[in-house]
């Protein structure tokens, strides 16, 4: 089962700021594929912004524009299962600077990985990304889009695991969940059921 993991950082408050873009291809054993870029987000960059993840405009100055990468970013995205940590995040970046740059919309599902670690390992003191790293002994730099991506992409695997899931609906029907989805001009978030509660028997 191949999976997409993806992460942004962006360059203030405005979801259609993007400047760095992770992307991890995997399936249930091994990561395949990644790729990172630098994007220049055609417009300032907040301080605090840059104090959580480095970027600056000076960096982003000759990275190319989010259009000029959209056809890259596409092909990974298209037609696949795409996961993120906090995926509202993300899934608003996408949906934004296609929307600021007026670019139809990928078909594809998608999952969020810390709703899952929520199922998953519910017991945790809470369920960030650098929590659950240090919780699975993976060593990593936080803030870069393409080691969160990889961060995200090994949890999820351990979470197929973890619930001995050999396909996603699997892990959909043991953790109480549906995936979100988007398509053109439209969205569907992925939703945590409650879970049912046991019919108690009185004698």
């Amino acid at each position: 089962m191949n999976f997409v993991s993806i992460d942004f950082e962006t360059a203030n408050e405005k979801r259609f700021s993007p400047c760095a873009i992770g992307v991890v291809v995997a399936n249930e054993n091994e990561i395949i594929d990644e790729y990172y870029s630098l994007i220049n987000p055609l417009m300032n960059f907040n301080s605090f912004n840059t104090y959580i993840h480095g970027i600056t405009a000076n960096d982003v100055s000759d990275a190319p524009t989010f259009s000029e990468l959209w056809p890259k970013l596409d092909s990974y995205l298209s037609n696949n299962l795409v996961i993120a940590h906090n995926a509202s995040f993300d899934m608003s970046v996408i949906r934004q600077t296609l929307d600021y740059f007026k670019l139809p919309y990928p078909k594809m599902d998608y999952l969020c990985t810390a709703n899952i670690s929520k199922r998953v390992w519910p017991d945790l003191e809470n369920h960030k990304l650098n929590t659950l790293a240090a919780h699975h002994q993976i060593i990593f730099e936080h803030h870069h889009a393409l080691e969160d991506a990889r961060v995200a992409a090994k949890i999820f695997m351990k979470a197929l695991k973890e619930k001995h899931a050999n396909n996603l609906d699997i892990l959909l029907e043991t953790c109480n969940m549906t995936k979100g989805r988007i398509y053109e001009r439209g969205y569907v978030p992925p939703k945590s059921k409650r879970a049912r509660k046991s019919k108690r028997i009185y004698f």
